[in-house]
């Protein structure tokens, strides 16, 4: 027997795997399982550094240090808080009054774990120009990512150890604002506080206290009388008001030498007479936090005071002046190492002069002051305001911390339910009640289905709507005559063409026009005829703050009640006194809507005039030449006829007077008496003039409004009102209505 070699079984094997045999499966030999490594991470990139502080100088161009600080290594932000980095970058920044930041990156160094990187900053400062500063930044790899090794020489180089910058500012004086005829209305001066100690009041010395103070403050002395007879028990020390030092000091051992006044010396941005037009001028007050980063920026120191109102806040830009500083670098010791930067000395500011004539704004505040009220004085044929007052007004000087009487002062300000800071001119939006019947009668002509002579019965009701019976005010003046007396003698005015419907301000009348014209289905012509008056838009004045009103379309269907409503000035109607007296200077002059006017120019340090406003016409009233005659002679009417509403509120005055009364229910209380019209004396030298007088929650316009314009005419044409009141004793001698319980007040 052969013997077989271990190759030759190797060889038959693989001959019989050749020829297709299947052999039976060997027991393989077990195998060892073993765990290989894995293979070594092989870093082929790092993050480029230069992004990374890109990004961060991109945020702080930005002036987002919030962004910057996310930043920052684990090590630098454990160094400082974000608030503390926060407020570090833009306590410097404001130093600096920087204008603009720009930067470059010059070299990078990239590690795998830390890397390194030079840039150049450049500060654009608004007080002391442009410089720039080389730094360098340290940057670190934590979880991939590059992140910033802080400290405060990448803010500015020299910081580092705790320096920091300071600036030494100069600043100018403030601007002068002046009247048209250039008294100043706010200046900067010497001037005292004055205030009463009511227990050191000498009895005997009373009647000369109240006649000094009446002289300083330019009131009636009754009226000063009334600034402390309510608050005498309560108060140890009563601000009083402010006057010049140099009216005091002239007869100041005097004044000093009455038992309870005292006279407390400042230096002060005066508004004189304790601020005429106050809301008009506004007031200057300390830079508030809200505001430190725009004004700082722009070169004022932390501690300037500023215009937050007003022509004060409006022209800011020509009454602040241009300041001038000096920045240093100062150790952490608080001494001077070196100066930055400077520029030179403050520029003084220049000074505006407005279209108002102060001696009848004194007169305006004065015919409304006891009421919350307004009333507004334009010229008719240019559209200048030559007065605007509101009630209750304030006293501006208040806002001056270096005044003794500030802090009373403000909280008395703030305290007021019926809200002095308002405007009411521009910011009173109201119901205009009969007043509107102008605009109804606009429309009713202009329909081309009503002529002035067109006549209806005007009886006490009214009851062309089904919904209710609607009662003329004839019938109201009935109940409360029968109430009072036990008789009535107010009859209902009867048969009235259109015009004479205006003169009596019949209200059947003109909820027949706004229900007719609505089933004609000329559902916006009385709207229309409104927006086309100026009203629901604002009058485009610009340099206050004002409100649009409101003037709303009817519904297509169903809107009857809307229809009678706004055709007498209720409903949804809501006007501001300006607006409606810009109205009335168009009925006035022939029909030229102008952009009412406070400003007359601006003028810089040297008294150069650089900028002049000019009366400016905006649109045209859409009327034909026969429906604004038959407008201005009822109109006169109202004033002149024997029946006119307001006719025995205008007698024993020879100035030809345009007007028209209202009384609109105000939704609480009493309703807003109204009265606005125009003059046509044609005087020279006295321009004439539109004028709108509310007065909220006291009654019927005939009684409040009429009257009150009365009395501006009188100031104007006059230079003195010469008739009283009906509820006047004497002049000055106006009682103070108490604030109704939930009456409305305008919102600004």
């Amino acid at each position: 027997m052969r013997k077989v070699t271990p190759l030759g079984i190797l060889l038959l094997l693989a001959l019989l795997a050749g020829c297709g045999v299947s052999l039976p499966a060997a027991n393989p030999a077990p195998v060892e399982e073993t765990s290989l490594p894995a293979p070594a991470v092989r870093i082929t990139s790092v993050p480029d550094a230069r992004k990374t502080l890109n990004a961060f100088l991109e945020a702080w161009k930005i002036s987002d240090y919030a962004t910057m600080y996310t930043m920052l290594s684990a090590e630098s932000q454990a160094s400082i808080s974000q608030d503390d980095f926060v407020k570090k970058y833009r306590e410097t920044m404001n130093r600096m009054t920087l204008r603009e930041l720009s930067h470059e990156i010059l070299t990078s160094n990239n590690g795998t774990q830390t890397a390194q990187a030079t840039f150049k900053v450049t500060y654009n400062t608004y007080l002391v120009g442009s410089f720039e500063h080389e730094m360098t930044a340290g940057l670190k790899m934590e979880n991939g990512e590059w992140r910033i090794l802080w400290n405060d020489g990448l803010i500015f180089p020299e910081m580092a150890g705790g320096n920091y910058l300071s600036m030494d500012y100069q600043t100018a004086s403030r601007g002068i604002i002046y009247d048209r005829d250039g008294v100043a209305l706010v200046s900067q001066t010497d001037a005292y506080a004055i205030g009463l100690v009511p227990t050191n009041i000498i009895p005997d010395q009373e009647g000369s206290l109240m006649s000094a103070l009446s002289q300083l403050l330019g009131v009636y002395p009754i009226q000063a009388q009334a600034l402390y007879n309510d608050r005498r028990d309560v108060y140890w020390y009563i601000p009083i008001g402010e006057a010049p030092a140099e009216e005091v000091d002239r007869r100041f051992s005097y004044y000093s030498s009455l038992g309870g006044i005292v006279l407390s010396p400042y230096t002060a941005r005066l508004y004189a007479e304790n601020g005429i037009a106050s809301q008009t001028l506004g007031y200057v007050a300390p830079i508030q936090e809200s505001q430190v980063d725009e004004y700082v920026r722009q070169g004022y120191s932390p501690a300037a005071r500023v215009g937050q109102a007003g022509i004060e806040q409006w022209g800011e830009e020509y009454l602040s002046g241009t300041s001038g500083g000096t920045l240093y670098l100062v150790g952490a010791d608080g001494k001077v190492i070196r100066q930055v930067g400077s520029k030179s000395e403050a520029q003084p500011a220049g000074s505006v002069t407005l279209t108002l004539d102060r001696d009848l704004q004194v007169q305006a505040e004065k015919a409304i002051e006891g009421f919350r009220a307004a009333a507004v004085v334009i010229e008719r044929d240019t559209g200048r305001i030559l007065a605007m007052a509101s009630s209750p007004d304030f006293d501006p000087n208040y806002f001056d911390p270096n005044n003794r009487n500030s802090a009373d002062g403000i909280q008395e300000i703030f305290n007021n339910v019926n809200q002095p800071l308002v405007n009411r001119v521009t910011q009173g939006q109201y119901p205009l009640g009969s007043v509107f019947k102008v605009i109804t009668f606009a429309a009713a002509l202009e329909s081309g289905t009503y002529t002035p002579d067109l006549q209806l019965e005007c009886g006490y009701e009214w009851n062309e709507l089904t919904d209710q019976t609607r009662y003329d005010w004839t019938w109201q003046h009935c109940q409360d005559e029968f109430a009072a007396e036990g008789a009535c003698t107010t009859k209902p005015s009867g048969t009235l063409t259109l015009s004479q419907g205006l003169m009596r301000s019949c209200n059947p009348w003109f909820w027949h026009i706004g229900l007719d014209l609505y089933r004609q289905g000329r559902t916006t012509a009385v709207a229309d005829m409104a927006r086309a008056f100026g009203l629901g838009q604002t009058t485009g004045i610009g340099v206050l703050p004002e409100l649009p009103g409101q003037i709303n379309n009817l519904p297509t269907s169903g809107g009857e009640i809307e229809a009678v409503n706004q055709a007498i000035g209720q409903g949804d109607v809501l006007v501001t006194p300006l607006q409606v007296a810009n109205f009335m200077a168009a009925l006035g002059n022939g029909g030229t809507l102008y952009r009412p006017q406070i400003v007359e120019k601006v003028t810089d340090s040297s008294g150069a005039e650089t900028t002049i406003f000019k009366p400016e016409a905006r649109a045209t009233l859409p009327l034909k030449p026969e429906t604004l005659e038959a407008l201005q002679t009822a109109m006169l009417a109202v004033v002149r006829d024997p029946r006119g509403t307001a006719v025995h509120r205008f007698r024993n005055i020879n100035i030809p007077i345009y007007g028209k009364t209202g009384t609109a229910e105000s939704g609480s209380g009493l309703p807003h008496a109204w009265f606005a019209g125009y003059t046509d004396a044609q005087i020279e030298g006295f321009p004439d003039v539109a004028i709108a007088v509310i007065v909220e929650n006291e009654g019927e316009g005939s009684d409040y409004g009429a009257p009150i314009f009365k009395r501006i005419v009188e100031s104007y044409f006059y230079g003195q009102p010469r008739s009283l009141y009906w509820w006047e004793a004497n002049f000055g001698l106006t009682r103070t209505p108490t604030p109704l319980g939930g009456e409305q007040t305008p919102q600004p």
